[in-house]
């Protein structure tokens, strides 16, 4: 027998307990460990604290009523600048001054050659400063937030929770989720910081009421 058969006869052993090659229980083992979860799962919402965490993580954030977001954007993006936006975006949030391509299956190149891109979120968490995006139509593909060098978020109050465990109560775990903690940003051993390596260099949050 070869290594391949090997692991595949480890591999069936293991999926069905009649297999005859299935290795005998070992009574020496230690039982199962139970898991607490104990852990806590409420708590106040504190909207100071998220901005706070997101300006901490140098973010940029922008607390503004819900018709203000199109000057918002217009104040961030230079006058005819391109921005991809996913197809369930609410068109009243884009500025006369910009172009926006809406993502139909636009390829890489052009999705990387923008100048930012306009996503809606579905939870921020305070505790952490985290705003996630799980796909849906007003947020699009991950990629969108991953290539352009400027992401422009735009994020409700009662998208807001306290923790994660919150946050996880609201998000569907076979969602495409993308954890979002400021810009993008990594360090070499020397612990030079450099962003936009992994992501977006810049990281704009407009907070609603």
């Amino acid at each position: 027998m070869n290594a391949r058969e090997t692991i595949l006869a480890r591999l069936r052993a293991a999926l069905d307990p009649t297999a005859p090659d299935r290795a005998a229980p070992n009574p020496a083992a230690p039982a199962p460990v139970e898991v607490p979860r104990d852990y806590r799962r409420d708590g106040p919402v504190d909207l100071d604290l998220l901005v706070d965490r997101l300006t901490d993580y140098r973010a940029h954030v922008h607390q503004v009523a819900e018709p203000a977001i199109a000057d918002t954007i217009a104040g961030i993006l230079p006058v005819g600048a391109i921005v991809v936006v996913p197809p369930g975006l609410p068109l009243a949030w884009l500025p006369a001054t910009v172009t926006a391509l809406a993502d139909e299956g636009l390829d890489t190149t052009a999705i990387a050659a923008a100048d930012g891109v306009i996503t809606a979120a579905a939870v921020a968490i305070a505790d952490t400063g985290t705003v996630v995006l799980d796909g849906s139509p007003d947020q699009g593909r991950r990629v969108l937030s991953l290539l352009p060098d400027l992401h422009i978020c735009v994020v409700r109050a009662a998208q807001v929770v306290a923790n994660v465990p919150q946050a996880l109560t609201r998000l569907a775990p076979h969602r495409p989720l993308t954890w979002i903690s400021g810009p993008s940003a990594t360090s070499d051993i020397e612990l030079n910081r450099v962003e936009g390596v992994h992501g977006p260099r810049t990281l704009h949050v407009i907070l609603l009421p």
